[in-house]
C-alpha cells in the first residue's frame, strides 16, 4: 500500500503535488531473471523493483517521467487512466521501451505530449518509427506531440515551472527535472556546479543510488549521500536501485535522518 508522507506546503503554491514511485529499480529490475542473490529472493515487497519512473500530479495535471518496459504494469497498478504527458530523461531502454503502451491513452485522448532532448527524440524516431510516421501511418499506432527540452530553458506545465537539470551518465547527457520544490534526477554520475545551483531550496530531491561499490555511470550510495549533503534538500529519496545496494530494511537503518530509500508504490505529498 502507498505510504503518505506529508511535507510542508510551499507558501507560493496554491496546490499540493503528489509523487508516486512507479518503479525504483535499475535496468534489469529486481528480482533479476534467474538470479539467486539474496535480495532477488527477498520476500519483502519493497525489494521488488520495476524499472525506474515516477507519476507526478497536482490539481488536474498528471505527468510521467520516463516510460520503461514496465510502463503498462505500472499504470495499471497506479490506476492511472489519464496522462497529460511524458518527460524523458534520456533514451536508454529502461527509460523509454514502454512508449508503445501509451496506445490506450492515445485512443482516448489523442496525441500525447512528450518532452525530451532533441537527441532523444531522434532515437525514439528510429526505434518507434511507426509512431512518428507522417505518411500512410498504421491506424492502430499511437501519436505524440514533440516538445524539445533545452538546457537553461525552463518551461511551464499547467501552472508549474519546470527547470531542466543537465547531468552526465558517464559520457551521455541526461536531463533531470525540477518542478517547483521537487526535483527528480536519475542516472547521474557527475553534475556541474551551475546545475547544482538550480537545486537550491528543494523540499524533496529524488536521486539515483545504484549500489555500494562505485560504478562508471551511476552514483554509488556514498556519492548520492554526498550529493544530497551538498544540495541540502529538506528530504531526499533514493531510486534506480540494484540488488547490490542490499535489503531495503537493512539499508534504511543506515541512512541519514532525512534520507529514505524509495520503493515501488510509495507516494509522497509535497
Amino acid at each position: 500500500m502507498p505510504v503518505q508522507n506529508g511535507l510542508i506546503l510551499n507558501k507560493l503554491s496554491a496546490f499540493m503535488m503528489q509523487v508516486t514511485f512507479l518503479g525504483t529499480g535499475t535496468s534489469q529490475g529486481i528480482p533479476i531473471i534467474g538470479s539467486t542473490h539474496p535480495v532477488c529472493l527477498s520476500d519483502d515487497p519493497r525489494d521488488k523493483r520495476l524499472r525506474v519512473s515516477v507519476l507526478i500530479s497536482w490539481e488536474d495535471a498528471t505527468y510521467v517521467i520516463d516510460c520503461g518496459p514496465d510502463f503498462r504494469q505500472q499504470m495499471l497498478r497506479a490506476n492511472c487512466n489519464y496522462i497529460d504527458g511524458i518527460l524523458f530523461t534520456h533514451e536508454h531502454a529502461d527509460h523509454t521501451a514502454g512508449l508503445d503502451d501509451i496506445r490506450p491513452y492515445y485512443f482516448r485522448q489523442g496525441d500525447i505530449d512528450t518532452y525530451a532532448h532533441k537527441r532523444v527524440f531522434g532515437e525514439l524516431e528510429r526505434r518507434f518509427d511507426y509512431i512518428f510516421e507522417t505518411e500512410n501511418k498504421y491506424p492502430g499506432a499511437p501519436g505524440v506531440i514533440q516538445h524539445e527540452v533545452k538546457n537553461n530553458h525552463s518551461f511551464e506545465l499547467k501552472g508549474v515551472k519546470v527547470t531542466p537539470i543537465n547531468v552526465w551518465h558517464h559520457k551521455l547527457q541526461v536531463f533531470g527535472y525540477r518542478l517547483d520544490d521537487f526535483a527528480y534526477l536519475t542516472d547521474v554520475k557527475t553534475i556541474e556546479q551551475a546545475e547544482k545551483d538550480k537545486l537550491k531550496g528543494l523540499k524533496v530531491l529524488v536521486v539515483n543510488a545504484l549500489r555500494i561499490e562505485p560504478h562508471i555511470s551511476h552514483f554509488s550510495l556514498q556519492e548520492a549521500l554526498d550529493f544530497i549533503a551538498e544540495v541540502q534538500p529538506e528530504r531526499a529519496y533514493l531510486t534506480h536501485i540494484s540488488h547490490l545496494l542490499g535489503f531495503h530494511a537493512e539499508v534504511s537503518k543506515e541512512l541519514p535522518e532525512n534520507v529514505f530509500l524509495a520503493y515501488d508504490t510509495l507516494t509522497i505529498t509535497i
